[in-house]
């Protein structure tokens, strides 16, 4: 509208002002709450590389929206694509009624981008009519309740798609060439002060979060002082926590891939995060009321297994998981948690030095029984055993076709006299005190024994010793047994006793916590042959259950998530579960008895590729 009288543009000085206001009114009240949240403790911004990278990737190219979900991802893309683009054009409408337009639809630059921008409006307009099909008519469970904003919002983004196309046919000077523009612009004075009050929120907030987020997956923040027992109340939440409750669009991709959730158990990620913002709303940063009771359930958090589904599905840089454990601690550490099952696994740990309560004598009687070698230093790996390895009859079986492996591959290797659980289901239940014992007297041991490398069987083992000791200074180099496995390549011969097809199951860990998917897999197609794929496979695998202390604590309501997963599995119609994980396996052999009554063979990767060997083993050599 080039002609705009003066009437014309009060009226639309007005409609500007109050949608400004009304937008930093409640946008500024969302700042102030993330603003007055205690600093995030050992929180860096550098290195800056990998923050820049995971921008560009998860919010300019939309890649995480797309990838985890095609096609909703896609039209996702195309509305905030679309929005990119029309941004310059959003500030050249409201300059057209000011005489000052910088963009001619008649010539140059501006009739291209014009018509550029047009491309853009009819794939945004496509777009949200999807959208707003699936939220509204094909409602998947997982989005919750349907919400009026949502479909506000979609209208509004629809007005401003159909009234620019409009525009571009019609005269602006003509009555209905001013009618388009003025809707036009009442869409765009009505869309700005919504965006605050309701999940839309993200589009201001979440390319921040994602920037900002802690580097590294499930990386559970330290604890800072004697006064720090994690979330407990208002007053010990970071700002980054706050920024990442505002941030949640409710798209319910956390709630879909939860274990919990989806086998009926009360636990939803996404309303863990909604809890955390409804708490702030209402007592703030700096509430001394309990985070766990009206706003979060203390029930739900404790049925997490720390698969991490929700945390590498969320498309707008949210970490449940750290949320998660820090609800955990602030339980557990204040002494509010109590469980008759937790209370017994803390005492194992204490008392024996082990979360299945075996007396340390066992695990001697089972070295000596075997002739594992110790380790004394001249050997190249130190093999950690963890509690499944030493003690559990199915993980001893991993540990000694491992071996086997070792020997015949060369590689030279020892044990450790003592060995206690490194704290990972204390660390994830959010005992703080009973992790740190059982970390310092291991790395005592390991520091003593002058152990430079380490293998394991078990992926919680290594990603505790690789990422959770650190805290305490150490810094070892471990692995875990496929990676070792995988490279060993041709030293691992082709097994011709493993014939059959197998199904591979990809532990949480080792997956998601590790980014390791195709070695276990190259272990498989080197013994036997490519992997069958379950329905849910790689970065989407199907939790076992046992994480986050599950496999101590067992499970009271629901179905049970072992259930569930070997009903996929056995689904594939494939004879033999491959697993890589000693909790894994546990859990699906209590299960396949439940499932089926022929039930297929459950080996780990090390007994795959064990199945053939010959009873000797040659000379041992080192691994390059």
């Amino acid at each position: 509208m080039t002609d705009a009288s003066w009437g014309e543009r009060a009226i639309l000085l007005v409609l500007l002002a109050v949608s400004v206001g009304l937008f930093w009114w409640r946008f500024r009240s969302v700042l102030i709450t993330i603003r007055r949240a205690r600093e995030t403790p050992d929180f860096d911004v550098a290195p800056l590389g990998p923050r820049i990278r995971n921008f560009l990737w998860e919010v300019m190219l939309q890649g995480k929206v797309i990838e985890q979900r095609p096609l909703p991802g896609l039209a996702h893309a195309f509305v905030y694509w679309g929005f990119l683009a029309f941004a310059l054009i959003t500030i050249n409408h409201i300059a057209t009624a000011f005489g000052a337009a910088f963009l001619s639809r008649d010539s140059g630059f501006g009739a291209f981008y014009f018509w550029f921008v047009a491309v853009w409006a009819v794939a945004v307009a496509v777009s949200i009519a999807g959208l707003f099909i699936r939220r509204f008519l094909v409602r998947p469970s997982w989005l919750g309740p349907v919400s009026p904003e949502s479909g506000i919002i979609a209208l509004l983004i629809f007005t401003l798609m159909a009234t620019y196309l409009a525009g571009m046919w019609i005269d602006e000077n003509t009555i209905p060439g001013q009618t388009v523009w003025w809707l036009h612009t009442a869409a765009l004075c009505t869309f700005l002060p919504l965006i605050p009050h309701t999940k839309h929120l993200h589009l201001v907030l979440s390319p921040v979060t994602v920037f900002l987020r802690r580097q590294g997956f499930s990386r559970i923040p330290l604890l800072i002082g004697d006064e720090d027992f994690g979330l407990d109340t208002g007053k010990d939440l970071t700002r980054i926590d706050a920024l990442q409750a505002y941030s949640c669009v409710e798209c319910g991709r956390c709630t879909e891939h939860c274990p919990a959730n989806y086998t009926g158990k009360v636990l939803n990620p996404k309303e863990i995060i909604l809890g955390l913002r409804g708490y702030l709303n209402q007592h703030g940063p700096a509430g001394e009321e309990p985070l766990l009771g009206k706003h979060i359930s203390a029930k739900a958090a404790f049925e997490c297994t720390t698969c991490g589904g929700c945390e590498f599905q969320c498309p707008v840089g949210i970490q449940h998981l750290p949320v998660i454990i820090g609800l955990r601690r602030g339980a557990v550490n204040t002494g509010k948690w109590e469980d008759d099952r937790g209370t017994r696994l803390f005492l194992n740990l204490e008392r024996n030095g082990n979360a299945l309560g075996f007396p340390a004598a066992e695990r001697q009687k089972f070295i000596e029984k075997n002739t594992l070698p110790i380790f004394d230093g001249s050997q190249e790996y130190c093999l950690w055993l963890g509690c499944m390895g030493a003690y559990d009859p199915q993980g001893r079986e991993i540990v000694l076709a491992l071996a086997r492996v070792l020997r015949h591959a060369g590689v030279t290797f020892g044990v450790l006299r003592k060995e206690k659980c490194t704290g990972d289901p204390a660390r994830r239940l959010g005992n703080d005190l009973a992790f740190s014992q059982m970390a310092e007297s291991n790395i005592e041991g390991i520091q003593s024994a002058g152990v430079k490398k380490m293998v394991s069987i078990c992926p919680h083992c290594v990603r505790t010793i690789s990422t959770d000791w650190r805290e305490a200074g150490a810094t070892f180099a471990i692995e875990h047994h496929s990676e070792l496995l995988a490279r060993l390549g041709d030293r691992v011969p082709r097994s011709a006793a493993v014939t059959e097809q197998v199904v591979f199951h990809d532990p949480c860990y080792l997956g998601r916590y590790r980014d390791k998917y195709e070695e276990p897999r190259a272990v498989i197609a080197r013994v036997a042959s490519d992997p069958v794929e379950p329905r849910r496979t790689r970065e989407r695998s199907f939790c076992c259950g046992a994480g986050g202390g599950q496999m101590f604590l067992g499970e009271e309501e629901g179905k049970r998530v072992n259930v569930e997963r070997v009903e996929e599995l056995v689904a594939t119609g494939a004879p033999v579960i491959g697993t890589a994980c000693p909790f894994c396996q546990t859990m699906f052999r209590d299960a396949l008895g439940a499932v089926t009554t022929s039930p297929p063979k459950l080996l780990d990767i090390a007994q795959l590729a064990a199945a053939n060997l010959p009873a000797e083993a040659p000379n041992p050599a080192r691994v390059e």
